[in-house]
């Protein structure tokens, strides 16, 4: 657990027994903030997620992040370090040591392309929708949905491997909604914790009598597959001009042509971005449909 925590230089903390270095600030979020450290029994770079806990419930919800880590020994899923609880008067802060990669993000990789005026190749992006695939399958098989799956949620690991991260979000994949009060509630919940632009239609309006299940995130994973092929996501341009992206999203999406694209990747994302949770494919079945694509090894690394 990594009970034995404490500031013991300038610079350096101790996780389970282990002295770190803080080497620089990494990013931070409204509550959170992650911080590079050299572990000076290794010589290897970490990231330390530093979560603020104000209240019992960001305890709470803190312990479940490290939680869901810990069901998963995967590689296509980050993995938990070490986890431990700090006192900071009557606040804590809860640290999650996580292993570092100098790649940074798939939105990281995007960008980098984008300022060239390039994109991810065909096959690129099939073998990265492929891991991402195994990687939520793994948490579906779980019982659990991710729900905030997006390109800044997935690491790309040393040999180019997407890892999904950010596991705060994750709850049990298949919710039973039973009357207004628990459609209210959820829907609630999911603006805040379901990033707006990546989040699927059934979470902007949430019937009184459904069920929510896991295709939450093969909407997601559409979009992040529209990121992937186009450079940006689908509804990021229509979040960012301030228009109603619950509104958008209850319309079947219009892909650009192009001929960088099969109709076999165009039909795979149509598919994802089906309205319809029950008519939108398991990640079972796109597993299927991508393994017989099966990228060619050889490729350029860039298209323009």
């Amino acid at each position: 657990m990594g009970h034995a925590l404490c500031v013991c230089s300038r610079g350096t903390v101790i996780i389970d027994n282990k002295r770190y270095l803080f080497i620089q600030k990494l990013g931070e979020g409204g509550f959170s903030y992650v911080d590079l450290v050299e572990g000076l029994h290794d010589g290897h770079f970490y990231a330390l997620k530093r979560i603020l806990c104000h209240e019992q419930q960001d305890r709470e919800e803190a312990q479940r992040e490290a939680d869901m880590h810990r069901l998963f020994h995967h590689p296509n899923i980050l993995r938990l370090v070490a986890y431990c609880l700090r006192e900071r008067g009557t606040k804590h802060e809860a640290w999650l040591l996580l292993p570092f990669f100098k790649r940074g993000t798939l939105w990281n990789e995007i960008e980098r392309l984008k300022d060239k005026g390039n994109f991810l190749t065909e096959d690129q992006i099939l073998q990265l929708l492929l891991g991402i695939c195994r990687g939520l399958e793994a948490i579906h098989a779980r019982g659990y949905a991710h729900r905030d799956l997006k390109p800044t949620n997935i690491l790309l690991g040393d040999e180019g491997q997407p890892i999904l991260m950010d596991l705060g979000s994750m709850n049990q994949a298949c919710i039973h909604v039973e009357g207004s009060r628990q459609a209210l509630a959820l829907q609630d919940w999911a603006a805040q914790r379901c990033t707006i632009s990546y989040r699927a239609p059934e979470l902007f309006s949430v019937q009184s009598h459904c069920v929510i299940d896991e295709r939450t995130d093969v909407w997601s994973l559409g979009c992040v597959l529209y990121a992937m092929m186009f450079g940006e996501g689908p509804y990021d341009m229509v979040f960012q001009k301030g228009d109603s992206v619950a509104l958008a999203v209850q319309n079947q999406l219009s892909i650009p042509q192009t001929p960088r694209h099969s109709s076999a990747l165009r039909q795979l994302l149509t598919s994802m971005m089906t309205v319809d949770p029950q008519q939108r494919p398991p990640v079972s079945l796109l597993l299927s449909q991508l393994e017989a694509l099966q990228p060619s090894a050889s490729g350029q690394h860039t298209t323009q």
